[in-house]
């Protein structure tokens, strides 16, 4: 997926909001209700901070989190060639 032009103050906020949500959903104080709607928030932010190259530089370490997140990287690759073979 190429990367998407992300003005530097947005790739800021979304990467502090994103390790913000994280943590909270990793915090086993964390009630459960409270790590389901932070969910689609921390995977929303996933496009922005692909872009960034976060996940060339770091590697999620809790296995439940990695996997969810690969998960989803991959399914947003999926719909993105979906994209654009209907394009072409």
């Amino acid at each position: 997926m190429p990367p998407n032009p992300v003005p530097p103050a947005d790739a800021g906020r979304a990467l502090s909001r994103f390790v913000g949500h994280a943590r909270r959903m990793l915090d086993p104080s964390t009630p459960e209700a409270v790590r389901r709607r932070l969910e689609p928030r921390l995977l929303a932010l996933l496009p922005v901070v692909r872009a960034l190259g976060l996940f060339e530089l770091f590697a999620v370490r809790d296995r439940a989190l990695a996997v969810m997140l690969r998960d989803e990287l991959a399914a947003l690759e999926q719909r993105h060639a979906r994209g654009l073979a209907r394009a072409g």
